[in-house]
């Protein structure tokens, strides 16, 4: 019987985490699709492994024997699947960099030239991801290095170093009330209907929503998207307003969508992430003194 490893990852978080609430908030992934992996798994190995209960999710015994085995099994083969993708880039003298949105602006192009000629006969292999995916692919491994906006799920387990730090400015559509303001103070868009991210992103759509700026007034979302495309007609379609990065008004300008700085909200960050376990990896810490030098803070 061949089970999917994506299988064993759901029991462990649902195993760790004790509720299927957070560890679908951990995977980025619907409490509805976790619940159907769960069952699948069971069935699969034909063995109740939890009881549900409004407490929570409590392991049975055959669900106790399989949670002392799976970390150990999930650890081995991620370690072979990571070297194996990193021997496969080193082979084709390749960086597979992860990112979101405008990555590192400006300075990406920069950068990516810089690491060519710091490394003749490699070249960075740009990845953009969805907003549902924060940490650009490096959270599965797919990725060997990401550029990213700080906070986002899952970042005290990794290497990162800020790089530099923008305005949060907010989008809104054109007809907007608020719209031909030189400067709205955020108390002003409280009330209003935002477009998030997926719930699943956790920290990541809370930053962008403001939660912890709002002096405890809670959050109305008109709208969900995880594709720079999508968010942008939402908004010019009035669903919502949105932060966002003071360069999205450069990098994103569409007709129906004007940006405007914002007051009473902190900046965003942008930082050049990896994982521990590429600390003596050549090939990262060369992409990430490139980062430093032609997008690093003064």
């Amino acid at each position: 019987m061949d089970v999917d490893t994506r299988l064993l990852r759901y029991f462990a978080a649902v195993a760790e985490e004790g509720t299927l609430t957070r560890a679908a908030e951990r995977l980025f992934v619907s409490q509805p699709a976790l619940t159907k992996q769960i069952k699948q798994l069971e069935a699969l190995l034909g063995v109740r492994l939890f009881t549900r209960s409004r407490a929570g999710m409590a392991l049975t015994e055959p669900g106790r024997a399989l949670a002392e085995r799976v970390p150990a099994l999930l650890a081995d083969w991620d370690g072979m699947s990571r070297e194996a993708r990193r021997a496969a880039g080193r082979e084709a003298r390749v960086l597979r960099v992860g990112f979101l949105a405008s990555a590192a602006n400006e300075a990406t192009q920069d950068i990516v030239a810089a690491f060519a000629h710091h490394r003749p006969g490699w070249r960075a292999e740009m990845r953009q991801a969805s907003w549902g995916n924060p940490t650009a692919g490096l959270a599965d491994g797919s990725v060997d290095v990401a550029l990213l906006r700080l906070p986002f799920p899952g970042q005290d387990s990794l290497r990162v170093k800020v790089l530099f730090a923008e305005d949060r400015w907010v989008a809104l559509p054109a007809s907007h009330r608020l719209a031909g303001r030189d400067l709205i103070p955020f108390r002003e868009l409280w009330d209003e209907p935002f477009v998030a991210a997926p719930a699943e992103t956790g920290r990541w759509r809370e930053w962008w929503l403001a939660t912890d700026e709002r002096d405890g007034r809670p959050v109305s979302v008109g709208a969900v998207t995880d594709q720079p495309d999508d968010w942008l007609s939402a908004i010019a379609n009035g669903y919502g307003v949105a932060l966002a990065p003071a360069s999205a008004a450069r990098f994103y300008a569409r007709p129906g969508v004007v940006y405007r700085p914002v007051s009473g909200v902190s900046e965003t960050r942008v930082a050049v992430a990896w994982t521990p376990a590429d600390d003596t990896n050549p090939a990262v810490r060369d992409f990430v003194r490139c980062c430093m030098e032609h997008a690093g803070s003064p």
